[in-house]
Order: structure tokens, then C-alpha cells, then sequence
């Protein structure tokens, strides 16, 4: 026990025992207060929880028996110590007062050592539980900052490993696109069309890691071939087309989830739900879901974008080429999604805007639509 005081609550509705009880046990040191029935020691429990409560079993009105069934059949009161002081000796009356929570009794009339004793060792055991309370409230506290802490270095480390991502995406996009810009677009739209489809924050996240890493293979593709400005010919399409290929081979082997997310999406986000995409073919939901939702957003950037092959289109014709590829190029129910939040969609790309971007925009909105809805070349996107 700390040398801290205890508090000793005394409930008698006989004055004179009051009176004892008090000048028994103020000599020991102990704050000793006193209530001369049930109701009033339930309020004084409350406003001041004891240490310990030596509660006399008759009394008028409500008895020890009902102020001890209160006292312990509550979470806040139910560990306090209690004496039943009685004058009671029927083994009955102890067998209840026990089943009640009773931790000791004292008999009237009370003798002083009896009385010194157990509240002496109930007050240890009080002392004790008090220790062993504020220790776990110590450690959840330690845990709960270690928790915030853990939290915060794991966002640092996710934040730095989306960001190497992207940088070393950009090793790929970098002959082929104005800046990165486009990557950190895609990458957004990729994971907020996820989170509509009811992926869960994991698997979004684990999107969002994974889509910047689409066009890795067109590391492996000739600038002669990427960065031309007119139309492919038969043989440099098939070319261009093994970028897919390429870029599973370099993310391919890893034991880490989203890089392997990345080798799905960099092998099959040209693959069409028709089965007319590259590189083989994939129909319906032979795609992985993955790669069916980076196509959408790859392509709608990309129609927005400048390239080495075409100029940026306007969002109306851009939107209209995405509706109409739903059911050939694209899942019908990606497209869905990606209608749901294309306000958040469009809100990203207003924030991750290549350099320039926003005058070209305007020129793109400004130009005569062209005559068809088909994209030139659009797998180099």
C-alpha cells in the first residue's frame, strides 16, 4: 500500500457506531468518512469513490444487502472492498452477503484489532488492484502512442514507396509523355474506380501502387518506334505490342504484393472486353480485374493528353469514346464505375496537371471534334 491516505466510508444508521468507527480507525491515518444510510452511501460512493466500505447490514429503508448489490453489480464500484458489519450470525445471512460480492465480515461488537487487521489487509488488496489498473491504463496509453507512431512510419514508408513508383516509371514514360503527370493521374483514377467496384482501402491501395508501373516495358521499345509522330506500320505495331510482354518480365519474380499486382497490369491493361486487345486476347473476365480498371483510366488520360501521334482531346469527345468502347474495349462495369466518380475523377485532374496542360486543354475544347470515335493508335497509350 502507497503511504498515501485511505478512504474509509462508514455506513451505520446508528450514530454511536459512527462515532466508533471513526475513532478507531482516524488514528491509523485514514480519511474516514461517514453515511447513516444505504441511499446516502451510494451518493457519497459516487461523488468520491473509497477504498474500502464497512456497511452495517440493518438499516431502515435500504439494508447492506441492496446497497452491497449495487456497489458491486456496477464496473466503476464493484472492485472497492467491502466489510458487512453485523450482528447477524446466521450462516444464511453470510451465505448471501458472499454471494452478493462481500469480501469480509466484522461482527458487532466490532473488537479493534479484528477491525485493524482486515481493513489493513483489504486495503492491500485494494492498493494492488489500483496498481494493476493504472499499469494497464499506462500500457494502453504507451501502446496507443506506439500505435500512432507505427502508423505514421508505415504512411512514410507507403508514401516514399509510392513515390520511388512513380519516379521510376517515369524511366519508362519519359521519352513517350510531356512530364509524369499522367502516371500519377491514372494511377488515382485506377484506385478511385476500385473503391466504387467495393475493392476495400487494401486492394485500392495496392491498385494505386501498381498502375504507375503499366508502361514499364516501353523501356524495351525502339524511339524510333515510340516516339513517331505518324501511324505504325504492321511491323512496328507488333513491336510496340510487346511492351506488355517486356514489362511483365521485369516486375515478374517479386514477392511483394503490389509489384506483383504490377506484372498483372503491365501484361494485360491493353486486353479488350470484346477479346480484340493484346497481347492474347483476353475476352471478358478472362482480363484480371486490374487490368480491366487501369485500361480505362490509362486510355482516358491519354485522350486528354498530347502524344507524339495526336493532340489533346476535348473531355466531351474524350467521354464519348469511353462510352462507347463500354462492352467492346471496356468492362461494362468498369465503365459504371468510372461514371459514379468521374467527378472525383476529373477533380484529380485538375490537381495533377502537366506543366502547360491547362492552356492546351482549353485549345483541345476549343477544336472542331474529329470525324470518328476510333483513337489513332491508341494501345501506344
Amino acid at each position: 500500500m502507497n503511504d498515501k491516505p485511505a478512504k474509509i466510508l462508514v455506513v451505520d444508521d446508528e450514530p454511536i457506531n459512527r462515532k466508533v468507527m471513526e475513532a478507531l480507525l482516524k488514528p491509523l491515518g485514514h480519511q474516514v468518512k461517514v453515511a447513516e444510510n444505504g441511499l446516502q452511501a451510494l451518493e457519497m460512493v459516487e461523488e468520491d469513490p473509497p477504498d474500502l466500505v464497512l456497511l452495517d447490514v440493518m438499516m431502515p429503508g435500504m439494508d447492506g444487502f441492496e446497497v452491497l448489490a449495487q456497489l458491486k453489480g456496477q464496473d466503476q464500484t464493484r472492485h472497492i472492498p467491502v466489510v458487512m458489519v453485523t450482528a447477524l450470525r446466521d450462516v444464511e445471512d453470510r451465505v448471501r452477503a458472499l454471494d452478493a460480492g462481500a469480501d469480509d465480515f466484522l461482527t458487532k461488537p466490532v473488537e479493534k484489532a479484528e477491525l485493524r487487521a482486515r481493513v489493513r489487509n483489504l486495503l492491500k488488496v485494494k492498493a494492488y488492484h489500483d496498481s494493476q489498473v493504472e499499469y494497464q491504463r499506462r500500457l494502453e496509453a504507451e501502446v496507443a502512442q506506439r500505435t500512432r507512431e507505427l502508423r505514421r512510419a508505415l504512411q512514410k514508408v507507403r508514401t516514399a514507396s509510392l513515390d520511388s513508383v512513380v519516379r521510376l516509371s517515369r524511366a519508362a514514360e519519359y521519352r513517350d509523355e510531356d512530364t509524369g503527370a499522367h502516371i500519377m493521374r491514372m494511377s488515382r483514377y485506377s484506385a478511385a474506380i476500385a473503391r466504387q467496384m467495393g475493392l476495400g482501402e487494401r486492394v485500392s491501395e495496392y491498385i494505386l501502387y501498381a498502375a504507375p508501373m503499366h508502361d514499364v516495358g516501353k523501356i524495351g521499345i525502339p524511339d524510333h518506334i515510340l516516339l513517331k509522330p505518324g501511324p505504325l506500320t504492321a511491323e512496328e505495331w507488333e513491336i510496340m505490342k510487346t511492351h506488355t510482354v517486356i514489362g511483365a518480365r521485369i516486375l515478374s519474380g517479386s514477392t511483394t504484393g503490389f509489384l506483383r499486382l504490377g506484372e498483372v497490369v503491365a501484361l494485360t491493361h491493353h486486353e479488350r472486353w470484346d477479346g480484340t486487345g493484346y497481347p492474347y486476347g483476353l475476352k471478358g473476365k478472362e482480363i484480371p480485374l486490374a487490368g480491366r480498371i487501369v485500361a480505362i483510366a490509362d486510355v482516358f488520360d491519354a485522350l486528354l493528353s498530347r502524344r507524339p501521334y495526336k493532340e489533346p482531346f476535348p473531355l466531351d469527345k474524350s467521354l464519348a469514346i469511353i462510352r462507347e468502347g463500354r462492352g467492346k474495349h471496356f468492362d461494362p462495369a468498369v465503365v459504371d464505375a468510372f461514371e459514379a466518380v468521374l467527378d472525383e475523377i476529373l477533380d484529380i485532374r485538375a490537381r495533377y496537371q502537366d506543366e502547360g496542360e491547362s492552356l492546351l486543354s482549353a485549345m483541345a475544347k476549343a477544336a472542331p471534334p474529329p470525324l470518328s470515335n476510333s483513337v489513332p493508335d491508341q494501345g501506344r497509350s
